[in-house]
């Protein structure tokens, strides 16, 4: 957006973090409001306070947040008696409180796009609260319920258009697969660089373990754990990143303590993208963090923490970009097999190289273009 325009576009985002439903949704709305904001749209979230919410966060990055409030226990009582998503619980409330809290916020708002990400909310939210004028943006991963969208976007490898068919309205233009995934820059900027590395050096040298940002089951822990019964090289270097809200660190610290490797414990870094490109293999989730790890062609390791994430897993594990491992219950006898393997000659090398075939990073600029096209944002 130049100087010279008129008029300052507005877009709002209605989305959630919490321990349950983790810190992802959040972090890829702030990924698609910096490249709007750098065009000139002024930015506004809707969150509810839950635990582990990121308001704080939302607003260190700049962005005004109306903070929904935490319900009360007559909020969670009252009931439509109508079935609703899978994941109507993430909401803390039901739809219907929700979109009192959210409808004379963007009615005061009237924002040119309304961008919503979360599980919880469906058709019926959207038509209670979407001003007349505003177009309307899902981000989803599951294909399990109807929306009124404008434009949708499901980044996850394996989606079809047709699993959509019956859920969204003729008109809506749908984005699939991770060529859309929405990634920071630095991913993009650091992907050369990455993969240019990998091609240099084969060898298992620098491990990192990060299952996202809250992981509240403490799966960290039980990875540090996992890995006494593993051969690694003598020389490695290993670093686990917690999110900011992560409940563990105490206990991934003494777990930590007891590896005969270098292991270096951080919490709520700034570079996540430098360590991935850094790194040679991750033990991951596989959630939405799966597409940075492609985009720098980093081979993962991956373990389901949500059952949502099991067709990602499965997706990545077919086309030979990640190993997934099956439950946390039998990661004491699968990581030392897995870790074994990959340090065969050449493993390392072809799964960076499946990986790295599945997005180049651009998924941001290549939404922006069309919510261009959509509403003239420029």
């Amino acid at each position: 957006m130049t100087a010279s325009t008129q008029k300052v576009h507005i877009v709002a985002f209605r989305v959630d973090a919490s321990l349950e439903i983790g810190t992802g949704h959040v972090m890829r709305c702030l990924t698609v409001a910096k490249t709007l904001q750098s065009a000139g749209a002024q930015c506004y979230f809707l969150s509810r306070e839950h635990l582990g919410h990121l308001c704080d966060l939302i607003e260190e990055h700049g962005f005004f947040t109306y903070r929904l409030p935490t319900p009360g226990l007559t909020d969670r009582a009252t009931t439509s008696g109508r079935e609703g998503p899978t994941h109507a619980r993430w909401l803390g409330t039901t739809w219907e409180q929700d979109a009192v809290h959210c409808r004379s916020i963007l009615t005061e708002l009237s924002p040119d796009w309304l961008v919503v990400d979360h599980y919880a909310l469906d058709v019926r939210w959207e038509a209670a609260v979407l001003p007349l004028q505003s177009r309307l943006f899902i981000i989803d991963d599951l294909a399990d319920r109807p929306h009124c969208a404008d434009l949708l976007l499901d980044q996850n490898l394996g989606r079809r258009a047709a699993d959509y068919s019956r859920l969204l309205m003729k008109d809506c233009q749908l984005l699939v697969g991770p060529a859309f995934a929405l990634l920071r820059s630095e991913f993009s900027e650091l992907r050369k660089f990455s993969l240019a590395r990998r091609n240099r050096e084969t060898r298992l040298k620098r491990l990192l373990i990060t299952m996202g940002g809250v992981d509240k089951d403490n799966v960290t822990g039980l990875v540090i754990d996992a890995l006494k019964f593993c051969k690694l090289p003598d020389d490695i270097e290993i670093t686990v990143v917690l999110g900011a809200t992560a409940p563990w660190l105490k206990e991934v610290n003494a777990s930590a303590d007891q590896l005969p490797w270098s292991i270096n414990v951080v919490s709520n870094v700034p570079d996540m993208a430098r360590r991935m490109a850094e790194a040679d293999l991750a033990i991951g989730a596989a959630g939405s963090t799966s597409w940075e790890r492609c985009c720098l062609g980093l081979p993962t390791l991956m373990l389901v923490l949500a059952e949502n994430q099991r067709p990602i897993a499965r997706a990545l594990n077919a086309a030979g970009a990640a190993i997934s491992l099956s439950t946390t219950d039998r990661l004491f006898y699968e990581l030392p097999d897995c870790l074994y393997k990959v340090q065969a000659p050449g493993v390392l090398s072809k799964m960076s190289s499946l990986s790295a075939k599945l997005t180049d990073g651009e998924g941001v600029k290549k939404l922006f273009h069309i919510m261009q096209q959509e509403n003239s944002l420029t």
